[in-house]
């Protein structure tokens, strides 16, 4: 029977607690790795499933692979194989990442089209259309993007719309191209950030990552390097949240309060006291949010990775609040598993009305993705009785022993088998 959480809930949490390594920052870190014969040594590294897949997948490209603690050596002195296997693709849509570093080095790569969530399409036709502007002859041959290029030339390459991992591939891809690139409409994330700093430290010149237009100069080889991977800016939303919706009095420590500052106008919007320090933020939880309307948007934006956490708190709020998900279409997968505990919320399309109630009760329920998972812990949490929360297998994919904190902070929370 696959693992599942049961909580008892109605504690509040109490005490500090610290934000792994970001999930999203370690997986393009972790792809780099191809773009060199040298090691790549990244520190703060999330022990999850996701990361673990990702170097499998190292492996089967020819690299070796050692972690020790939450430090982890990738080293690609050959690239023995430059097939991305659906069985490894399917269970995590980020391996799509290894695509633009295979074909700048190797010349060739043959990567299976993407699974991963349940919470749309996210075709990756950006990437596609940006390694062709670089030179690549692409097509897509049973199942799999085939990329071709005996060098990889510099370009200018105008994304139709934001993409994370998109901006990522061609950033790595650019670093070995001749010539220099700029991607405009680029991505702002602090993952894309902090990718620009490995990618700098291997030998790369990039100019403007963190803006919408990104310059990178070419370079015919790169070193290894040594990095430490950001903190987990949406875990360390969650575990705000967690303070907030329980009532609690929580110091969430080791993250960036820049990478949270959409997060933290909302929730003082919602009326929940913050104190903002260095590297840290503490929360107490109000007697009862105040409702206020939310649309995500690309960073600095309001992230779409909280959206199903907030709209938790939301459903307890003293009002009518609404919720506008603009960058994937089946990101409400969490709403019928919130009204099993007494959530008043209606969907339609990409806008969900939230009628706050006084209070959730538990129930058995179901996770659909990552970041529903986390909402449904966080109903959990401050729900009346017991809530049981199966198919965890979506949390681990982006939470490291996200109930063992929990539990450290108070939480009536186990695992079961």
């Amino acid at each position: 029977m696959p693992a599942r959480l049961e909580i008892d809930g109605g504690v509040p949490l109490r005490g500090s607690v610290g934000v792994s390594g970001a999930k999203n920052a370690a997986l393009p870190a972790l792809a780099a790795a191809l773009l060199t014969e040298e090691p790549v040594r990244l520190t703060n590294v999330p022990g999850l499933v996701d990361v673990r897949t990702m170097g499998r997948l190292l492996e089967t490209l020819g690299a070796t692979v050692r972690r020790e603690g939450g430090e982890l050596t990738a080293r690609a002195a050959r690239i023995t194989s430059d097939v991305a296997p659906y069985d490894l693709v399917s269970t995590m849509r980020a391996s799509v990442l290894v695509l633009g570093p295979l074909v700048a080095r190797h010349g060739t790569a043959r990567v299976a089209l993407p699974g991963g969530c349940a919470i749309g399409v996210r075709p990756i036709d950006q990437h596609l259309k940006g390694l062709a502007r670089l030179g690549a002859e692409i097509a897509i041959e049973n199942g799999y993007v085939v990329a071709r290029a005996s060098r990889l030339k510099g370009a200018r390459i105008a994304t139709d719309l934001v993409t994370v991992t998109g901006t990522e591939n061609l950033m790595m891809a650019a670093a070995l191209a001749e010539g220099t690139t700029v991607i405009e409409n680029a991505a702002r994330e602090p993952e894309i950030v902090d990718l620009a700093a490995l990618l700098t430290s291997m030998g790369a010149r990039i100019r403007g990552a963190g803006t919408g237009r990104v310059e990178i100069e070419g370079a015919p080889d790169l070193g290894g390097a040594t990095h430490r991977i950001i903190p987990d800016r949406i875990e360390a939303g969650t575990l705000i949240v967690a303070g907030a919706i329980t009532g609690g009095d929580v110091t969430v420590a080791d993250l960036v309060p820049d990478h949270l500052s959409a997060l933290i106008a909302k929730l003082e919007e919602c009326g929940v006291p913050l104190e903002v320090g260095a590297t840290s933020v503490r929360v107490r939880g109000p007697e009862r949010p105040l409702a206020a309307d939310v649309t995500t948007s690309p960073f600095p934006g309001f992230p779409t990775d909280m959206q199903a956490q907030l709209m938790t708190l939301l459903g307890l709020a003293d009002g009518q609040a609404r919720v506008t998900e603009t960058i994937f279409e089946n990101r409400f997968m969490h709403v019928a598993e919130l009204a099993r505990m007494g959530a008043r919320i209606e969907t339609d399309g990409a806008i969900a009305v939230i009628r706050g109630v006084a209070r959730y009760q538990g129930a058995p329920v179901m996770a659909s993705d990552l970041r529903a998972s986390a909402a449904l812990v966080l109903a959990g949490l401050a729900a009346q009785g017991r809530t049981t929360v199966s198919r965890v297998y979506h949390l681990d994919r982006g939470y490291e022993r996200l109930e063992v904190k929990l539990a450290a902070l108070g939480a009536r929370i186990e695992r079961r088998a």
